[in-house]
């Protein structure tokens, strides 16, 4: 192999490299709604309950460096809507729960309704607005029913 076809080569799989990158950063804080809708036991969880309009999950472990702005984020949200409520689950001694929820990474985050249905996913760090806009639509549903 002559020395420019090792640059075309090395070329070729570096942009390769941060293509990939690229795709697996944009989808990774994209809301995920084609999830199975699975309603979610508190107790479970070692929750004592769910919010009354809408429930904030966050999958957090020890180690997520992450973790913690999300939290903060999170929680902020919560507080400023009534009926909101985050909880925060750490799964670093809770290998059951990951495996049931099948999270392959931290901060995931999970938006359930009134009812603990699963109505949206967030791998990643979770966007403030498309968060502020899944609540809006939870709320209206609510209030229609």
């Amino acid at each position: 192999m002559t020395l420019v076809g090792a640059l075309i080569a090395l070329a070729v799989l570096l942009a390769a490299t941060v293509a990939l990158g690229v795709l697996l950063n944009w989808s990774q804080s994209r809301p995920r709604r084609d999830i199975a809708h699975e309603v979610v036991e508190p107790h479970r969880l070692g929750a004592d309950a769910l919010g009354e309009s809408a429930t904030l999950l966050q999958f957090s472990t020890e180690m997520c460096a992450r973790c913690p702005g999300v939290h903060r984020t999170l929680s902020t949200i919560a507080d400023s809507h009534p009926g909101v409520r985050h909880l925060d689950i750490d799964l670093t001694h809770r290998p059951d729960i990951a495996k049931h929820f099948h999270v392959l990474q931290t901060p995931t985050t999970l938006v359930l309704d009134r009812h603990g249905v699963v109505q949206t996913r967030f791998g990643g760090i979770p966007s403030r607005d498309v968060l502020e806009l899944e609540l809006k639509r939870l709320t209206a549903e609510n209030a229609n029913v």
